[in-house]
């Protein structure tokens, strides 16, 4: 009888909309979650088609369409895939799939940061709003589901906690400090930042307070830490790709040169990540098997 029991309430817990299989760790349904997502995905693609095809009107200047059409591909071609397919494995009861989740969320925030203190009042500015606003609520809402404790059960010993956490806090401060310094900088000389470059400073330093936060958290080896470690890693990690095919396009759609001395530094900065990245996955994906 208590098998019957257990097997119905199992079959309950997997079927519904959110069809949430039984070995994520999660507190409650994703249904509200999955939707949000997925139309933060579409409005993302409007968004980006839309700065390729009406780049004129929605990046009225030169310097705006320097910076965003090369950025509107990159979002196509990294920032969609990482959040569809982070999504799809989750749902597919992947626990790699549900901690990715978050930090394809983060990815979207981070560049619609940049987009909404950019832009002009126009279709584009509301479009970035929008989806800043519904990526940060979304992420938070998902972390809040997902069962830390459960997560720290299953992770603790099988991926690189304190060596991931100090990489992760190594370069937020690192990111942080160089925000810090060009603004500050800036200040003192009296010169102006472009709204672009400002934008992207704003986003940086936001968004290294959570790699900072997370990394603490990973280090000490907390729940918190165990959840959030490898979306931020993904993030961080998607962040330097982007940026290197970003260097790369740049030069195609615009009259920019190529910068080979950021491409390089980037590619440097970019490997402290991939190593403790690509550890963590590999934690990750071996207790999967055997959960």
């Amino acid at each position: 009888m208590d098998v019957r029991v257990e097997k119905g309430a199992a079959d309950i817990q997997s079927s519904g909309a959110a069809r949430v299989p039984v070995n994520l760790p999660v507190t409650g349904s994703l249904t509200l979650w999955y939707v949000v997502s997925l139309i933060i995905a579409i409005l993302m693609t409007i968004a980006s088609l839309a700065g390729l095809l009406y780049s004129d009107q929605l990046y009225p200047t030169a310097a705006l369409r320097q910076s965003f059409m090369a950025t509107d591909v990159v979002n196509l071609l990294i920032g969609l895939p990482m959040l569809l397919g982070s999504m799809w494995f989750a749902r597919r009861g992947k626990l790699l799939g549900l901690l990715f989740w978050p930090g394809a969320l983060l990815y979207v925030l981070y560049h619609y940061i940049v987009y909404t203190f950019s832009l002009p009042l126009n279709v584009g500015f509301l479009l970035a709003l929008v989806l800043l606003a519904s990526s940060a609520y979304t992420t938070i809402g998902l972390v809040a589901s997902i069962d830390s404790r459960a997560v720290q059960r299953r992770l603790a010993g099988a991926v690189p906690a304190k060596f991931a956490g100090r990489v992760l806090f190594g370069l937020g401060v690192a990111f942080a400090l160089l925000v810090m310094s060009t603004i500050i900088g800036a200040l003192l000389q009296g010169t102006d930042i472009a709204k672009a470059e400002l934008g992207l400073h704003v986003s940086d330093f936001i968004i290294t307070q959570a790699w900072i936060i997370g990394g603490v958290l990973l280090w000490r080896r907390e729940p918190l830490g165990y959840v959030t470690g490898a979306g931020l890693l993904f993030q961080a990690s998607m962040l330097f790709v982007g940026l290197l095919v970003y260097f790369a396009l740049q030069p195609l759609m615009t009259a920019s040169p190529f910068p080979a001395g950021d491409f390089v530094a980037i590619l440097v900065m970019g490997l402290v990540c991939f190593v403790p990245f690509g550890l963590f996955v590999r934690g990750v994906v071996s207790k999967g098997r055997t959960s």
